[in-house]
């Protein structure tokens, strides 16, 4: 277990908890810093609020951070993509065994899995194989139960959507590792239902904090709490672990379709042994310091010592397997990525088509406007939020995209 920590000890109001964080070395914005100092304020936060090098302003908590609470759990930190996060895998294909033009690669991958938001993204007919794993996993089920008690959340997406990729920052690449060995990798969560969970949960805890003498200040709406031992908080866990399940089984059934592709494209391969299914955006109970803690990861991933997880960059940068060395303070968490430098509008205004297209000129993937927002350059360097955490993890592969999908 690392015994020297490299973080920053970011100015805390008194009163709040102190904010631990891995920022040497690259930008924070000032709407984060006081996002963080809000979070580190809450009565229920504690024993500190740790910082990832990838942190920037977020809706309802900062991405980046991770936020353990004792007897409470914050529906908005956890946010409404629930149990976002990653899966790759190894192939025993290299590099030589890829075409020259990987045109029609993209265009199969984008055949077998729908991309995208709204009923483009969504399947048409449930694939007999996702209908299989939502049969098995008891996921349907379990969802019954928890609309049974809110007739108000909606399910009607949950057989639409199971192994379908979303838009906006969610994406499919094909990479090369070190070696010229071939990865599949993505990055999707629990789609709309998740959200829709996400989204009836905040509102929720909104109205029981407005019922509740609280005896101080909240500085914000969205951190508005559930208390341990209320029937919602009951509530709240049995949803968003569901929609952490989903999440994973999404990815499951999105790499399955994936693989799927590359094998009607490509030379015969089978799979290696290294795979990794990881969620970034969640919460569960763990046990640090002695005590229990409910443990939110907005934007980080867990990394525990010896355990395996994906961090990674732009359309256009290096992407990495990492091992965790267990860090206490950093409560075994790493960055979930390389972080946003701007915003998606402010990415809009600031980088061309021309800028875009130069980023991305080693990789099969849209050159068009609509993507601009994740062009590389609206984010931070991934050199350095790695060089950042390096008593985070360990470097286990370095991946390099040869195609990018994007929702």
């Amino acid at each position: 277990m690392t015994t020297t920590s490299n973080y920053e000890l970011l100015h805390a109001d008194e009163g709040a908890v102190p904010v631990k964080a891995w920022i040497r070395g690259v930008p924070v914005d000032e709407g984060a810093k006081r996002q963080l100092r809000n979070i580190a304020a809450l009565p229920h936060v504690g024993p500190w609020v740790a910082v990832m090098p990838d942190v920037h302003l977020g809706k309802g908590a900062t991405v980046g951070s991770v936020v353990p609470t004792r007897g409470a759990i914050i529906p908005a930190a956890v946010g409404v993509d629930i149990g976002c996060g990653m899966a790759a895998v190894r192939t025993t294909l290299r590099a030589k065994d890829l075409p020259d033009s990987l045109t029609k690669l993209r265009s199969a991958i984008e055949h077998c899995v729908p991309v995208g938001n709204g009923r483009g993204g969504e399947h048409r007919r449930l694939p007999d194989s996702h209908a299989t794993r939502l049969a098995k996993s008891g996921l349907a089920q379990r969802l019954d139960a928890i609309h049974a008690k809110h007739r108000k959340l909606r399910t009607d997406k949950l057989d639409k959507q199971i192994g379908t990729l979303g838009g906006g920052n969610h994406f499919i690449e094909v990479c090369l590792d070190e070696a010229g060995a071939v990865w599949a990798m993505l990055h999707s969560g629990s789609r709309g239902t998740g959200n829709l969970i996400g989204s009836y949960f905040i509102e929720l805890a909104r109205l029981k904090l407005e019922r509740r003498v609280l005896g101080f200040h909240l500085p914000h709406k969205d951190l508005a709490f559930l208390l341990e031992g209320e029937p919602l908080f009951d509530d709240y866990i049995e949803a968003v672990s569901w929609a952490q399940d989903y999440a994973r089984h999404n990815r499951e059934a999105m790499m399955d379709r994936v693989l799927h592709a590359m094998r009607i494209q490509l030379p015969k391969f089978q799979l290696e042994k290294t795979a990794v299914n990881c969620h970034h955006n969640y919460v569960q109970q763990e046990q640090h310091f002695g005590e229990s803690l409910w443990v939110t990861r907005k934007g980080a991933v867990s990394a525990r010592e010896g355990e395996l997880g994906i961090i990674p960059g732009s359309m256009g940068a290096r992407s990495y397997i990492v091992r965790g060395k267990g860090d206490a303070d950093s409560f075994h968490s790493c960055s979930h990525g390389a972080g946003r430098v701007m915003s998606r509008s402010e990415a809009r205004k600031q980088i061309t088509l021309k800028d875009h297209r130069e980023a991305t000129a080693h990789v099969e993937c849209r050159k068009d406007a609509a993507v601009i927002d994740e062009s590389p350059a609206a984010y931070k360097p991934i050199e350095a939020v790695m060089a950042a955490q390096s008593d985070l993890v360990e470097v286990v592969h370095t991946l390099r995209q040869v195609v990018c999908i994007k929702g």
